[in-house]
């Protein structure tokens, strides 16, 4: 005698991430995305002259921090599960 395994059909399986975890996917993509716009622009037109402003502390600390602090935003929006119960 066998044991038949009830499959759950596929219309009624839960998803894998909860709004919560989409509200900090979003979150660290918008940090990700403001670090890499911070990070843009400080060229010259003339490639005689040299922009000193491509060292600025908006291109060397700040942007890569945001997109560091979006990268963490978004391993713990992964980790994250909404459903653990509150003690």
């Amino acid at each position: 005698m066998s044991k038949k395994n009830k499959q759950v059909p596929e219309s009624t399986k839960p998803f894998l991430f909860q709004k919560k975890n989409y509200i900090f996917l979003f979150i660290g993509l918008a940090f990700i995305a403001l670090g890499f716009i911070l990070m843009s622009g400080g060229g010259s037109d003339d490639p005689n002259v040299f922009n000193p402003d491509i060292y600025s502390f908006r291109r060397i600390r700040l942007a890569p921090t945001l997109i560091l602090i979006g990268l963490g935003i978004q391993v713990y929006a992964i980790l994250l599960n909404p459903n653990k119960n509150k003690k």
